[in-house]
């Protein structure tokens, strides 16, 4: 089993966290949970797979800190600081087992807001190309499925003002 992501936007850290334990991107919602509206990613992390996309889409060489990420839930002020802190966790703590959610930049919701429709199939040509999806028939049309969802969950999101969040749960 590997770790999942889900990009969603939220006016702000609070609503962003509420109901951490929760998906974001889900079919059909439960009575009592928070609703966002979101992209379910499957395996595309912020900063390996996500940052290469950016990459593209700016012209630039890919680095690991292409895409900050700002942890917003477990808070961060509340990690263990110590090795006796860690090992002093309940089993069930949000900081051993997640799930997280991090903040992406305004630069990268304003990258993948900006994308134009011209560059579309150009992006995930590049894109389908690195290692990470070697095991992704070329073509199939899920990376396009996934651009088209991200630039349009950015686009919202850069409309109202608001910030794309990465949950990452197993």
């Amino acid at each position: 089993m590997g770790v999942f992501y889900n990009y969603c936007r939220a006016a702000n850290r609070q609503a962003a966290v509420e109901k951490p334990d929760n998906p974001r991107a889900v079919e059909k919602p439960m009575p009592g949970v928070a609703t966002f509206d979101a992209v379910d990613a499957k395996w595309i992390d912020p900063d390996v797979i996500l940052g290469r996309l950016i990459a593209f889409a700016r012209d630039v060489p890919y680095s690991l800190d292409l895409v900050r990420t700002t942890t917003v839930y477990p808070p961060p002020e509340g990690a263990p600081a110590t090795m006796e802190e860690w090992e002093a966790l309940p089993d069930d703590s949000p900081y051993k087992d997640g799930p997280g959610i991090e903040e992406l930049p305004a630069d990268v919701r304003d990258t993948l807001a900006g994308v134009p429709d011209g560059r579309l199939d150009e992006l995930v040509e590049q894109w389908e190309q690195i290692e990470e999806f070697a095991f992704v028939p070329p073509g199939d049309g899920y990376l396009l499925e996934i651009l088209t969802g991200l630039r349009g969950l950015a686009q919202r999101a850069q409309a109202e003002e608001q910030m794309i969040y990465c949950w990452m749960g197993i």
